[in-house]
Order: C-alpha cells, then structure tokens, then sequence
C-alpha cells in the first residue's frame, strides 16, 4: 500500500522524504516505474496505474505536482485503478471523514471547512464534485504559492490605457483563446493573472473562492473584457488551442472541470486580425466556428 505523509517537517511517500519540485528519479524510487508518459502542449504526464497516481512536469525532468485519482476519468492518461492507499495530513487520516456544509465547500478534517489544506509550505488540494460538493474525486500535492496581500503592488491588476492602437474584440471567448497565447504561452502581456492573488489584491469587496468559485466571478470575468490588447502583437499569434486546462480558463473559473461553455468562441470575424494565425485548436466554441475558420485557411480542428 501507498502511504503519504505530509507534517509539519517532512513530505513522504512510502517514508521517502521528497521536496518539490521532485526529481522524477527520485518519484520512481518512492513509486517504481511509472506505465506511461503522455506529453501534452503543457505538461509532461506520468502515470502510476496500479496506485491510481498521476504526476505532472512542465519541462520532464522535475514534478511540480502530484494528483491522487479516486475518481476513475476516461483519458489517454488517467491510471487504470484509483487511488487506494494512505494520505496522511498532519497525523490524521482523511479522505476517511468528511461531512458537507451547504455554504461551505467540504470539511475533510474534523474542525477543518476548507477544499485546501497547506502545510510544511506544501498545498494538499481536494477536488470535489462541483454539483454534489460532497464527492472527493482527486487530491493534487504541490508547493504552495503564498499570495499576501501586503506583498501585492496596489496597482498590479488595475487597467492601464494604452496610449497606442488596441485590438477590438467581437467575440469574448476568441478574446480568452487570444490571451491565453499572449499571456501565458509567450509572456507579452503582464501581469500574468492569478485567481488566487487578484482574489487578495482586490479590495472592493470579499471574494470567497470557497463559496463563489462554482461559477465565474464577475470581477475576474470583467477584468479580461477590459484587458487592452495591443495591435502591434497581433502579428505574435500563429495558432490558437483550448483546452480545458489552459491557464486562462483555470483562472477565470476556480473549480470548473472543463465542460463549461462560458467561454465558448460565437463567431469568428476576430480571426481576421491576426494575419498569421494558421492553425486552431478548440473545445470551446460552437459548431459552425470550425468550418468558418477552416473556410478562411485556418486549419482548425476539435481538441
């Protein structure tokens, strides 16, 4: 049986002791070899299928975090069984116990109303069924990034005028496809947003991601409609690909599992201004937006 451990001064698996990011040499001494690699546009996947163990890289040599599956998922690289060993939170089992409470998310540990918990600078975060809110269906394991307020500049999420000429957007969801390539992938647009720092940056009011983070929040929703962006790096965009993962989407909708359409692309007059874009990726749009960019010489196709 698999058994991690996580306290106050040391994170174990099978009484290991390992920091992230881990070394996959050093997961394949804890685990055995894994059963397969799945690379992805964004991660490198490792997958343990008799624990029911995933592990994601971003670049193949380290892991940045762990996912306990108990939910079986129909993926190229979910494991073939589910996680039934030990994880053990600060001397107390769970998974084990929990009871619900409608308004908040889930209570793993007796006295505990949280989906995270963070110790030893490690976050264990339990994905629960967003419409039950009473089913653990994961676990993720990763060092867990602080966000204090007082550390965040006060003008870091506020909107900027540009004083140069700026794209207009027709349609939201092709906006959302076009700043996950700026944002994210190639770094041309700053800040790069976080869900969880916005959250303690902004001060007009509380935002609970506990309660509020079913559905998209209406200040993070209305930060990217205002988001200028340039036209001078409209020539930056060669493709465009969706997915359920993107950073873009798992920041606009905290415990979203990636059948959401909130962000589906309508139409596709935006295409057109983006001279280079060649190739599309999609899983949010509707379906006459395949054809009319494949009608444009845009070789798109469904993820």
């Amino acid at each position: 049986m698999i058994v991690i451990n996580l306290t106050s001064t040391d994170f174990q698996i099978n009484k290991l002791s390992l920091r992230f990011p881990i070394k996959i040499e050093s997961l394949k001494s804890a685990l055995g070899n894994f059963n397969r690699q799945t690379e992805t546009k964004y991660n490198t996947i490792y997958t343990w299928d008799e624990y029911g163990i995933l592990a994601y890289s971003k670049e193949g040599k380290t892991v940045e975090s762990l996912l306990l599956n108990l939910e079986k998922e129909d993926t190229k690289f979910s494991p073939k069984n589910n996680f039934q060993g030990k994880f053990i939170f600060d001397n107390e089992n769970s998974i084990t116990y929990y009871k619900t409470n409608t308004k908040k998310r889930i209570k793993l540990f007796d006295g505990d109303d949280t989906g995270a918990l963070v110790l030893n600078g490690i976050s264990a975060w339990f994905n629960c069924d967003t419409k039950t809110k009473s089913v653990i269906k994961a676990i993720e394991i990763s060092a867990y990034k602080s966000t204090i307020k007082n550390e965040i500049p006060k003008d870091k999420y506020l909107i900027k005028e540009l004083d140069e000429a700026q794209i207009e957007f027709k349609d939201f969801g092709f906006k959302l496809a076009i700043i996950q390539e700026l944002m994210y992938d190639k770094n041309l647009i700053e800040p790069k947003f976080d869900l969880y720092e916005f959250v303690a940056w902004y001060d007009k009011r509380k935002i609970d991601l506990e309660t509020e983070g079913y559905e998209p929040i209406l200040e993070v929703t209305q930060y990217f409609k205002d988001l200028p962006i340039p036209k001078k790096i409209a020539t930056e965009i060669t493709e465009i690909y969706q997915d359920g993962g993107n950073e873009i989407y798992l920041n606009l909708l905290c415990f979203g599992e990636g059948w959401e359409d909130y962000w589906d692309i309508k139409i596709t007059e935006d295409a057109k201004k983006f001279p280079n874009l060649k190739k599309a990726t999609l899983c949010y749009a509707k379906d006459n937006v395949i054809d009319e960019l494949n009608e444009i010489g845009i070789k798109t196709k469904w993820l």
